[in-house]
């Protein structure tokens, strides 16, 4: 029997499973790094320096400059010493056209490929583009302005190899970036976000991934793997029709084509969420950026929605019908709508003196301690997996933050994403955009 037979995919690998493939590189399936860049000068050289150094056998960095107007294509250029070579492009899914493909003099840099465009305006046209030229079986779906840890690699690919049915994608755990120290491309200190905005994010994350994803992930739901990271079987990708470029939310959208084309053609397969954090991504420091991102959600995911309405309760695909799309439509599409409903309904029986006090405080604090208690978990979860954060009450200001979201950063993302909703529903055009970046802490 295999090696590969004899581990089942779990919560924890040994170490000893971890290290397996880096100590068998012949049997390291090959990984393209697709990156999409759009005006991302400040943090461009640390992102590509961070993916090239990488502890994998076998896999190349993609980096697609979608058309930036700023210095990304020159630093690029000029700090790994890339020159353009003669490729025969092939468009096998569709993108904006692409310019010129460049590669390294420098041996050093020799993983690296860059894929200079026509901007597309969204992430999804970038990534066909690198998709595109991907030479590996499988790909990773990442930012820029992520950084991935040293062994991110070796362990993503573990799920697929552990699977008895064929493993289409698989997702792990993000964090933010906001805070951390990177030296030499890789992050030598882990931190809480400085800022408020991020902090909450940090929380969010860690309950989204770690909860809600890895809940779903057991019963082989997962609704959509982040396109801030995830991993992908190309040739899936491919048979589905690569990413749409017209979508705003190109991660679910690609998520839920590929679960539609496996249960088309009668093919088994699975969706897997490790818990591992191997990605760190810049999250938005400001309610103006945290505005723009989450409004860009919302329209995604209405787009998304009635793109796929065809599958809501239909036999013909399974999970896909009768749970995925079901939990997408009344979990997270209409969960602001109903909020918001719900607060103008109280506010009618507060203003018509229907509302029974001696109860009324009872079910709040009960609604109120069970969002509090699931962040309480899930930040102890995290320690179990694995101690990032240097001491306790960097651990402590998670949970302290978690206990005021709900009335000072859940209210901004209600908000924002009803006018996504908004924006889509009244035809508002607007492109993917970029954010300010404030760059990495220097060592």
């Amino acid at each position: 029997m295999s090696y590969y037979n004899t581990i089942r995919y779990k919560y924890r690998y040994t170490k000893r499973e971890e290290e397996y493939l880096n100590e068998f590189p012949d049997a390291a399936p090959g990984i393209s790094i697709v990156a999409p860049a759009f005006n991302e000068e400040v943090i461009i050289y640390d992102s590509v320096s961070s993916l090239l150094n990488l502890d994998y056998p076998n896999f190349e960095v993609i980096i697609v400059n979608d058309g930036s107007k700023d210095s990304t294509l020159g630093i690029l250029i000029r700090e790994f010493e890339l020159e353009e070579v003669p490729y025969y492009y092939i468009y096998k899914i569709a993108c904006k056209p692409v310019k010129r493909v460049l590669r390294s003099r420098n041996p050093l840099y020799n993983k690296l490929i860059v894929v200079d465009k026509f901007n597309g305006g969204t992430k999804a046209d970038a990534m066909n583009a690198g998709i595109n030229v991907a030479q590996f079986d499988y790909f990773v779906n990442t930012d820029v302005d992520c950084i991935l840890a040293k062994d991110t690699l070796s362990k993503i690919i573990l799920p697929v190899l552990d699977s008895d049915k064929q493993v289409i994608a698989v997702g792990a755990t993000m964090r933010m970036s906001n805070g951390c120290v990177l030296e030499n491309g890789r992050i030598s200190e882990f931190n809480p976000p400085n800022r408020i905005i991020p902090l909450f994010q940090e929380t969010e994350y860690l309950r989204s991934y770690l909860v809600s994803k890895m809940g779903m992930s057991m019963i082989n739901v997962v609704t959509n793997v982040s396109g801030g990271f995830g991993l992908f079987n190309k040739e899936i990708v491919l048979s589905a029709g690569g990413f749409d470029s017209e979508s705003h939310a190109e991660d679910m959208d690609m998520t839920l084509r590929m679960i539609a084309y496996m249960r088309e053609n009668k093919k088994p397969y699975r969706i897997v969420q490790c818990p591992y954090s191997l990605c760190w991504t810049e999250g938005p420091s400001t309610i103006k950026f945290l505005k723009s991102q989450r409004t860009r959600w919302g329209r995604g995911m209405i787009q998304c929605i009635l793109d796929h309405k065809k599958f809501f309760l239909n036999k013909n695909y399974g999970r896909l019908g009768f749970v995925i799309m079901p939990y997408i439509i009344f979990f997270e599409f209409l969960a602001p709508i109903i909020e918001v409903l719900g607060l103008l309904y109280l506010l009618f029986l507060l203003i018509t003196s229907q509302v029974n006090f001696d109860t009324f405080w009872m079910m709040v604090a009960y609604a109120y301690l069970i969002g509090l208690s699931v962040s309480i978990i899930t930040v102890s979860y995290d320690l179990v997996l694995g101690k990032l954060y240097k001491n306790f009450w960097q651990y402590l200001k998670l949970v302290l933050f978690a206990a005021i979201e709900a009335v000072v950063y859940h209210p901004l993302v209600v908000i924002f994403t009803l006018q996504g909703y908004f924006q889509y529903l009244t035809r508002k055009t607007i492109k993917w955009g970029s954010m300010r970046r404030e760059g990495f802490f220097p060592s």
